[in-house]
This record gives structure tokens, C-alpha cells and sequence, in this order.
């Protein structure tokens, strides 16, 4: 069998885990689509849209030529070509990496037919941001009987699938699309694989090695992408490659946002207002190691459907891999966005420890940690979709409630007063007695 995938989003970290599953499955090939920027297409088409991924872990380094990619379309030079792309029968699956603020969701979960881009959308055929393509797109391939299609969500968002899937029908509504979605099904996923940006003289290196040297990927030797097993139609076997296909996602999904997603935002944070550069180089610190397996052993108290002894064997390998120096994984990459990752990183556990009794120091002290991130920073030099509204928040004088407010975490009070006697370092945020 062979197919064409459409891809929303070829930055570093799709160019290093689902084109590789795909490379690796063999018989299909993936277009790509830039919502914003020509630089990636511009740097690869010099070389065919071959690119070498540079694969780093204790065994040393290994580089591999990756022919997955056969174009990338830039969507403001020519949105119609994007939706007919879409809406091409040649297509049978859509991925898509495009950060958790490009699906422009409501704290609940839903379209935000409020948000700028989303209402600009709403007025024309030929839109800017992801759903509005995607239903569009899906609408002509409706019109056309382009057949079914699988839209996969990669994006560290719970129930990503569902999510995605109602933000295209809210949308769809409110254009008043006939869309139906009859023929399409939208899977949710969980991935897994640390991709830091490339270091500067990586292209020489690479280069040297007669492999192509624009645009080279690095990323780690571990990975892992767990699909729910609900496609629409044919799709590259990717359990040939390492995939799982299951029934159930949410335990797999849960177990990384709560354990790594978090454990990496409270480093990213605690790490940076420390001086650190590097996840080697904070995990690597004592106090910050044992707050991160605080974290990992909090968080694992709240999931459901993984075993104990997995879920002791998962934190240990997160540990080796944060200890990984070759990534040389930048703090600062983690710490963006912030606003669209500490609620569900770190609020949505915090309030579950809370209401079951749970330990919630280690959860405390990283909404601190962010807040002092937050509070120490130049606003305008925050890397933040919400950047304008925390720098606002940073200045009120309770800014623990104001900036969690913003991000629409609500805590008891006694964790409010917690993360606030945190940020004065007056206490480490224990309520119970496990040491960190």
C-alpha cells in the first residue's frame, strides 16, 4: 500500500518522530504545510526535502538521511493549494505538530471563535490558522467525495483527537459549513522523543559527513508514539516501526504530561531562575533532582490504567534521559509558552493531589517556580502567547492569584498560600512528609 500523508506543522520535532515512524513503515510519503514561515521549505528544497537526523544518546552519535518529505507547501504564499492538498483523494491521513496555542481552545477545552484568528477565519475561504483549514479542507474533500481521512493530533494536549475534532466542528458551525466529518476520524495519540534545537555547527558536521546539511534534526535515541486504533481508512504501519496502536490512550497520554511534561516545566523554570542553561545541567543539581523525583512520584499517584512497577521503571528512564548531556536540551525551549503548559502540566495535578489528600509540595513549588519566572522577566521579552496580560498580572500586588488567574488555574487557598509562602522561601510547599 502506498499513501500520501499531509502534514500540519514540519518543525524539528515532527521532522524527528512521525517522519521517521513513516520513513521506517515505508510506502508513503508526507507533504508538509508551514502555517507561517517559508524558512523550513526554503532551507530543505535545495536538497530534494532530504534532511539528516542527528540521533544522540549514550551509545554516541549516529546520523541518518531521511527522504520521507516530498514537499512543503507555505500556506499564506497559497492557502487554496493547501486546501486543495487537503482534499486531494491522495490523501488519506492528516498529522499535525503545531504547539498547543495553534489550536486556539477556550480553557475548556473548545474553540475560541473569539480569538482574532479564528474570527478573521471565520470570514473568508482562505484561512490562517489550523482548524480553519482543516475545515475548510475537509469541506471541499465533502464536496468532492475525496474518500476517508484520519486527522492525527501529535501535540501534548489531553484527548488531543477529541479536542481537535470538536474545535473543527465549532468551527465548521459557525461558518455554516454542512460539514459532517461522515468519513473522517481523529484518533487521539500520545508522543514521546526530546528534540532540542540543532547546534550551530551541526550543518558542518553533518556536511561533512556527505549528508544533506541544511536543516539537520538532533534528537535523542528514545521514542515513543501510542495511537488509538481508529482509522478512517489506509494508513503506513507504524506498529512495524515501533508504534502501539491501543484501545485507550489516556493512561500512556497521562503518564507523559504528568511525569515528563511536568517534571521538564518545573526544571525548565526552577533550572533557569538558577542560573542553569541546560536540563543536564539543573537535573544534575541535588535539590532539583530530588524536587523532580518528587514530582514524578506525585504525579504517578494520580494515573490510572499503568502499573506500579512501569510507572517506577518510566520515571527512572525519565531521569537517565534528562541526565543525557549530548542533547544539550535548552531550559528556555521548555519554558515557552508557559501559559498554555502549567495547567495541564502542573494546575490540573496540583488540584487533584488537593482534593484527594495527595502530597502537592512538589506541584506548589513548580507553579512558584514559574511565577518568579513570570514576575523576574521584562513582559515583552516573555516567549508567551499571554505574554502582555502576565506581565500585567507580574506588577498587582498578590501576583500569585493574578497570574494563575490569567492561566485559569484556581486553587484551595491553603495551596494559594503555599505557592505564595514558596515564592518568598518561606517554606518548600509540603503538606505532607515526604522529603524532597
Amino acid at each position: 500500500m502506498t499513501g500520501r500523508i499531509l502534514h500540519f506543522g514540519p518543525g524539528n520535532f515532527h521532522r524527528a518522530h512521525q517522519a521517521i515512524f513513516t520513513q521506517q513503515a515505508g510506502g508513503w510519503t508526507i507533504t508538509g504545510v508551514s502555517l507561517k514561515s517559508a524558512g523550513t521549505r526554503d532551507a530543505l528544497a535545495g536538497q530534494a526535502f532530504d534532511y539528516t537526523l542527528v540521533i544522540r544518546d549514550a551509545d554516541g552519535e549516529r546520523m541518518e538521511r531521511m527522504t520521507v518529505l516530498d514537499d512543503i507547501l507555505v500556506a499564506p504564499e497559497n492557502p487554496d493549494a493547501v486546501l486543495d492538498t487537503l482534499a486531494d483523494g491522495s490523501v488519506q491521513v492528516v498529522t499535525v505538530t503545531v504547539t498547543e496555542k495553534g489550536y486556539h481552545l477556550n480553557a475548556d477545552g473548545r474553540l475560541n471563535l473569539s480569538d482574532p484568528e479564528v474570527a478573521a477565519d471565520l470570514e473568508t475561504d482562505l484561512p490562517r490558522t489550523l482548524v480553519g483549514y482543516l475545515a475548510r479542507g475537509l469541506m471541499r474533500r465533502q464536496i468532492d467525495m475525496a474518500g476517508p481521512i484520519s486527522v492525527i493530533s501529535c501535540d501534548n494536549l489531553s484527548g488531543n483527537g477529541a479536542k481537535l475534532r470538536a474545535a473543527v466542528m465549532d468551527f465548521a458551525q459557525a461558518a455554516g459549513l454542512g460539514l459532517t466529518l461522515s468519513e473522517a476520524t481523529f484518533p487521539d495519540t500520545m508522543v514521546d522523543r526530546i528534540t532540542p534545537r540543532a547546534p550551530d555547527d551541526l550543518s558542518d558536521r553533518v556536511a561533512a559527513m556527505d549528508l544533506p546539511s541544511a536543516a539537520p534534526v538532533v534528537t535523542e535515541g528514545f521514542s515513543e508514539w501510542v495511537i488509538a486504533d481508529d482509522f478512517a481508512g489506509p494508513r503506513p504501519a507504524w506498529e512495524t516501526a515501533g508504534a502501539r496502536l491501543v484501545a485507550d490512550v489516556a493512561p500512556f497520554e497521562a503518564r507523559k504530561l504528568r511525569m515528563l511534561n511536568g517534571a521538564h516545566s518545573m526544571l525548565a523554570y526552577a533550572g533557569l531562575n538558577r542560573g542553569f542553561v541546560h536540563v543536564h545541567e539543573a537535573v544534575a543539581d541535588p535539590d532539583l533532582r530530588g524536587r523532580c523525583r518528587a514530582l514524578m512520584q506525585a504525579a504517578a499517584g494520580t494515573l490510572h490504567g499503568v502499573g506500579e512497577d512501569e510507572l517506577r521503571i518510566y520515571g527512572e528512564a525519565l531521569i537517565v534521559r534528562f541526565d543525557n548531556p549530548a542533547l544539550q536540551h535548552a531550559l528556555a525551549q521548555i519554558a515557552m509558552d508557559g501559559s498554555q503548559k502549567m495547567p495541564v502540566r502542573i494546575g490540573a495535578v496540583l488540584s487533584e493531589l488537593a482534593a484527594t489528600g495527595g502530597d502537592t509540595g512538589p506541584h506548589v513549588f513548580a507553579l512558584a517556580e514559574w511565577c518568579r519566572f513570570v514576575i523576574g522577566q521584562d513582559g515583552t521579552a516573555l516567549d508567551d502567547p499571554m505574554a502582555e496580560r502576565l506581565a500585567k498580572a507580574a506588577r498587582e500586588g498578590d501576583p500569585v492569584s493574578a497570574l494563575l488567574n490569567v492561566i485559569g488555574i484556581g486553587l484551595p487557598e491553603v495551596e494559594m498560600e503555599l505557592v505564595r509562602a514558596s515564592l518568598r522561601g518561606t517554606t518548600d510547599g509540603h503538606t505532607k512528609g515526604t522529603a524532597i
